[in-house]
């Protein structure tokens, strides 16, 4: 397999990141005292991911320039008052590296120097050129908040180019949630979906050495048929525009609303069939919300789009150029979207410009 090397590193990487997340919202929503309106457990989660990724990743391939684009950088934990909680995240990768025989990776136990280098190795900004690491910590921090989904999502750009992903979803169950938004506590959750390019997608237990399967967006041709996710968050997408598109397809079953990149991990092995994603006006899409899951989706039989129907160009930088919004679909429903997609576009804007 093409970047074998990488994907394994890769793997171990963001699932040695969702253990360490998957530790911190247990305590979360295990503490009475916690506001949910308090961003410090969501802030250690953060900046532990990704130092944790940033060390494994760099450990594990000594023998290449290591270029990572990410979300933090240290600049807030270097500010007066912060020392507790850098405290708090240096334990926290420690406590979790020392879980995993990471002895190669790992010289020693990190101080809180290592812990501010390490998150600092994200501050690359990509580009056309060369290899980046592409990651996001944690996607879904709202869902990481309410004990729902969320995401460590890593892949990698080689001259501009997505070539893998990996998807680490803790809270996703490994069965499927179609029709299911509100899995129950008996069900098995965490999985690991992973991709590189020309060689299909696959999906595992999060915490487990099973046999990987191999998975395939869904076949359903006919839009009456399909189901449709979408951001759980109102103020991630336009949900009356997505209403409008789906009335217009013929999509009978409500929309599923699931936070982070977890809808692209389901999306690829066929729990759904469309995913619509309309930010508000003036939103930039960052390339780290979409690398991964546009991989993982890609290989598995789907495709990712801009709403005028082009691929998504990862070559920019930190930012993704787009026509309006996202859209994912299987070959079949894909022509039959974009129509809609239009359509829907052009009367809402038409109805503005009358008022």
């Amino acid at each position: 397999m093409a970047y074998e090397k990488e994907l394994d590193a890769a793997k171990k990487a963001a699932s040695l990141a969702a253990r360490l997340c998957q530790k911190v919202q247990k305590a979360l929503l295990q503490s009475d005292v916690q506001s949910k309106s308090d961003k410090s457990p969501v802030t250690v989660a953060d900046y532990g991911s990704q130092a944790v990724v940033s060390l494994v990743l760099e450990r594990e391939l000594t023998s290449e320039p290591f270029s990572l684009v990410a979300e933090e950088d240290s600049a807030d934990l270097r500010k007066d008052g912060s020392e507790d909680i850098l405290q708090r995240i240096t334990k926290l990768v420690n406590d979790t590296l020392a879980t995993e025989d990471l002895t190669k990776a790992i010289d020693s136990t990190l101080t809180t120097d290592d812990l501010l280098r390490a998150t600092d190795c994200g501050t690359s900004e990509g580009g056309p050129n060369g290899r980046h690491w592409v990651l996001d910590p944690i996607d879904g921090t709202k869902g990481f908040l309410r004990g729902d989904q969320y995401a460590v999502a890593l892949g990698l750009l080689e001259e501009g180019k997505v070539v893998l992903g990996v998807l680490a979803c803790p809270n996703l169950p490994l069965t499927s949630i179609a029709g299911n938004k509100n899995s129950s506590s008996s069900e098995e959750t965490g999985c690991l979906f992973y991709a590189t390019i020309g060689s299909g997608t696959y999906m595992q237990p999060l915490d487990s050495k099973s046999d990987p399967v191999k998975v395939h967006v869904s076949s359903v041709e006919n839009p009456e048929e399909a189901s449709f996710f979408e951001s759980f968050e109102g103020a991630h997408s336009l949900h009356d525009l997505s209403s409008s598109i789906a009335s217009k397809l013929g999509v009978k079953a409500p929309p599923v609303r699931i936070d982070s990149q977890a809808k692209y991990g389901a999306l690829s092995r066929g729990d759904g069939a469309i995913y619509l994603r309309f930010p508000h006006k003036g939103y930039r899409e960052k390339i780290w919300d979409h690398v991964a899951g546009a991989i993982v989706v890609t290989e598995a039989g789907g495709i990712v789009t801009d709403a005028g129907g082009k691929p998504l160009d990862f070559s920019k930088g930190k930012y993704l150029d787009l026509d309006t919004g996202i859209i994912v679909a299987n070959e079949k429903l894909m022509p039959l979207l974009l129509k809609a997609v239009r359509d829907s576009i052009a009367e809402q804007e038409k109805a503005s410009s009358s008022l």
